[in-house]
């Protein structure tokens, strides 16, 4: 087993290379040694390998004097619900999320769906393996029972009472499930309601990911996004949703076919969760973040940047008792939904939204879009890790030479840097820009995000300056921007 398949907040590596089903059998012994539970939820994503897993991982549970609820195939945040319907002990999902078919791993969480990380004891798995104290012990007494459970109906009665169905207006929408099972939750989610799916793309689950652009159910990236894109403009909906394959991550698409970004969503989210609520805090990754700040501040609410990844934000939550949360990557966190989350309840939410308001989703955006424009999350692969960090240590010392006073943010997640117009200004001025560039937790690639403040000129400037340095320093850069076709050297 590949130890390095022990992430910050997952499990997750290459079927049959990092690790073997013997391996998972051994991960679910060291969480019984560890945690000592006494019932888990277990369920798996569509993947060929996740039900061969999820056996082995039931297997390693039993074998420990476990008891284990079987919640078959599921999507991540219907793991989450299940622990605390159920009020487990915690619950594990099989899943390697929007990684190509060839990846899988797990998603562990402890009572009321509370994340288990590097932070939390994730790491301590991997431990208790390495020191080969599980292979002297042999099965205990007692073995734990296997029951299956039933709580689809549940769950969508949860989805629904975050709002009012009946209420939502007759858009057209065009759904993506990326061969998950989000597609087929929308449709139980929308069959009572006057919204009509114009089109469904990838809504059948397939494992195989064979049919999706370049075989990855990954919405965040440009070639799996065009084809939403061109339906959405054949068709003459309204907007486009698309989920990742674990269905736990949510991307919106305008009317004119146009991404709409993650900040903006969180932004959108956050001014209409404050003002039902009446104030409180939200919490955003520090990955883009002007457009956030300003909404959650116009609507007198407290902003908290937090570190990147689902285990640190909900960590964070429950601990300053926020509202909500959302990330630039399209995961989107709730109170009421034992601060996880969820994929269906911002799809429910922006429905909602439409159906209050006489703008569209475009005209809403785009005020956002020209505020503070964003680059987009642009990917670069290294050769290995070293050379990510050299390339984050190479910027950080080259930046003088592209502003005046760079201000230097403090360490949450990666590098971030702002460049301001007026270092004494409280709200960032026209003409400043900012960076955040960092390494993945979940992929080897070094991430960069660009925003500026009302200047989409500076803000390609100055991310294919970034992309540049980052290139002639080893970097491949595997994303195309969003103006690509228009830029020319």
């Amino acid at each position: 087993m590949n130890r390095d398949i022990f992430r910050a907040y997952d499990i997750r590596g290459i079927f049959g290379v990092d690790f073997e089903p013997i391996d998972f059998y051994r991960i679910a012994r060291a969480f019984a040694v560890r945690f000592q539970p006494k019932t888990i939820a277990v369920g798996y994503d569509v993947r060929k390998s996740s039900a061969q897993l999820w056996q082995r991982v039931v297997e390693g549970l039993i074998d420990s004097g476990v008891d284990v609820l079987n919640l078959g195939q599921i999507s991540t945040d219907m793991l989450y619900f299940a622990v605390a319907y159920y009020q487990t002990d915690g619950g594990i999902i099989i899943s390697a999320s929007h990684n190509p078919a060839t990846y899988n791993g797990m998603k562990l969480v402890g009572r009321q769906a509370t994340p288990i990380s590097s932070d939390t004891g994730l790491f301590d798995l991997r431990d208790i393996i390495e020191s080969n104290v599980l292979l002297d012990k042999q099965k205990v007494y007692c073995c734990g029972k296997l029951q299956p459970v039933s709580f689809l109906e549940a769950y969508l009665m949860h989805l629904r009472s975050f709002i009012n169905l009946q209420q939502l207006s007759r858009s057209r929408i065009v759904i993506n499930a990326n061969n998950g099972l989000a597609g087929q939750i929308a449709e139980r989610l929308l069959a009572e309601t006057p919204t009509q799916i114009c089109e469904r793309l990838f809504t059948k689950p397939d494992g195989t990911f064979s049919q999706i652009p370049a075989e990855r159910p990954d919405p965040l990236r440009p070639e799996n996004r065009k084809l939403t894109t061109k339906v959405v403009k054949q068709t003459g909906a309204d907007l486009g949703v698309a989920w990742d394959a674990d269905a736990d991550r949510c991307f919106f698409f305008d009317a004119d076919g146009q991404f709409v970004d993650g900040c903006y969503i969180t932004a959108l989210l956050a001014k209409k969760i404050l003002h039902q609520k009446r104030g409180g805090v939200v919490i955003f990754d520090p990955r883009t973040v002007w457009a956030v700040e300003n909404a959650v501040i116009s609507a007198k609410g407290t902003p908290i940047l937090n570190r990147c990844g689902h285990s640190f934000i909900k960590t964070r939550m429950r601990e300053t008792g926020a509202l909500f949360a959302g990330e630039a990557s399209g995961h989107y966190y709730f109170q009421d939904n034992f601060c996880t989350d969820n994929g269906m309840i911002p799809f429910l939410l922006i429905l909602e939204y439409l159906s209050t308001q006489t703008a569209s989703l475009a005209e809403t955006v785009n005020r956002f879009r020209l505020t503070y424009p964003v680059s987009g999350e642009i990917n670069f692969s290294f050769e290995n890790r070293r050379y990510m960090r050299d390339a984050v240590d190479t910027i950080q010392r080259v930046i003088r030479c592209w502003g005046n006073r760079p201000y230097i943010e403090a360490p949450i997640d990666g590098l971030s840097v702002r460049f301001p117009v007026n270092p004494d200004a409280f709200v960032p001025e026209p003409g400043s820009w900012r960076f955040n560039l960092r390494e993945s937790n979940t992929e080897s690639l070094l991430r960069l995000n660009v925003e500026t403040v009302g200047d989409k000129n500076i803000l390609i400037e100055k991310t294919v300056r970034i992309s540049k340095t980052l290139e002639s320093i080893g970097g491949k850069r595997e994303t195309k921007f969003h103006w690509e076709s228009e830029y020319k050297s």
